[in-house]
């Protein structure tokens, strides 16, 4: 009888039981890379109704997540008659528990994980750009190194830029101390100087769990969109370590930047199969519920577009919480489509007559436009 009960709770705990509390879980190879005899994929989906940024009448242009509680929906949840039966939590303690029961109780193909996804604050190129105006930055100004007062390759804090990381510091201060905030389990930044300055300014000096240590993971897929512009090439990796000697480099981390071209420029469609590549690592490898993501307004597009949000733009400094459902499933091959990679885009030899939004950029009779060769890709 003993033995009898002893193999029936083994055979429980990979899914009755689920993971350990307050982990997701994380999928060995074999997992990640086989389900139910076949080639695996991992499907996502954002589960919504728990952050203001699920809603599609909230305003991205207005909303700003550190007078809201970053969002997050005074509600009830299912689990509160157990875990708070005399209503002393806060809105936070009570999410998540919530969370935390969905991975107990979920199967083994299933995790859940809420991404706190932070946009960077002002960098010098997105001052340029307001400067300039959008089409006279992208065929003439961005492609520079700079204007001679101001460098924006690989652009680094404008003062606003660092007032907007001093009030993400001050909103997570306040919100571990007050309000309960589960602290980041794990923190991934873009190896783009704006983004990673945002992510060490925002958590570095916060009074933290000793298990959820800021030491932040810097993933070369979690970069914004590769333009021809300056901005988005990334310096080399030996000065990224010098500036935040505390970061730590995903596994084959290149010295060198060895996708920004210059002459071409990634596609929408070539960033979403990236984003899904950098998610899937991060839901097989990584089993912390809690994970940040500091990046870029683009990168976060795709993240939401490939998670199964809704759009939600992002201005400098603000950020999106979701709360999001992995399941790794039986890959099934859709129809084999090529797509471009990279295309050219047309500049100005010189700064151009107009720059009118909506019109693009009007190059002087004086000046030529440069268009370069574009590449495809094949995608199965």
């Amino acid at each position: 009888m003993l033995a009898t009960s002893v193999f029936v709770l083994l055979s429980l705990s990979s899914t009755t039981l689920g993971w350990e509390w307050g982990k997701s879980g994380r999928w060995d190879h074999k997992q990640r890379t086989n389900c139910h005899g076949g080639e695996s994929n991992i499907n996502y989906t954002t589960i919504s109704e728990f952050f203001q940024q699920d809603d599609p009448t909230t305003n991205p242009k207005t909303f700003d997540y550190t007078e809201a509680n970053y969002g997050l929906i005074n509600r009830s949840y299912p689990t509160d008659d157990e875990f708070d039966p005399r209503g002393e939590k806060t809105q936070w303690e009570r999410f998540a528990y919530y969370v935390n029961t969905l991975n107990r109780d979920c199967d083994k193909n299933t995790q859940y994980k809420v991404l706190f996804m932070g946009r960077h604050g002002e960098g010098y190129h997105n001052a340029a750009e307001s400067y300039f105006g959008t089409p006279a930055w992208n065929c003439y100004w961005g492609p520079l190194e700079g204007n001679g007062t101001v460098v924006w390759r690989d652009a680094q804090l404008t003062e606003d830029g660092i007032a907007q990381c001093t009030k993400a510091n001050a909103f997570w201060k306040h919100s571990l101390a007050t309000e309960k905030i589960p602290a980041p389990q794990s923190y991934y930044s873009s190896p783009l100087i704006r983004s990673a300055t945002t992510a060490n300014l925002t958590f570095s000096d916060l009074d933290l769990p000793p298990d959820r240590p800021f030491v932040p993971t810097v993933k070369e897929f979690l970069r914004e969109g590769i333009s021809m512009r300056t901005c988005d090439e990334r310096s080399n990796k030996t000065h990224i370590q010098s500036l935040l000697p505390g970061f730590k480099f995903e596994e084959g981390f290149t010295e060198d930047d060895e996708l920004w071209k210059g002459y071409e420029g990634e596609t929408t469609e070539a960033q979403w199969k990236r984003t899904k590549v950098v998610l899937d690592d991060i839901f097989s490898n990584d089993d912390s519920t809690w994970i940040s993501i500091t990046s870029h307004s683009g990168q976060i597009r795709a993240n939401l577009k490939v998670l199964g949000h809704i759009e939600f733009s992002l201005s400098t400094g603000q950020a999106i919480p979701a709360l999001i459902k992995g399941v790794n499933q039986r890959k099934v091959d859709p129809p084999t489509t090529t797509v471009q990679s990279w295309v050219a885009e047309a500049t100005c030899n010189a700064p151009p007559v107009t720059s009118i939004s909506g019109q693009g950029c009007v190059c002087s009779s004086a000046t030529t436009s440069f268009v370069a060769p574009t590449a495809t890709t094949t995608l199965v």
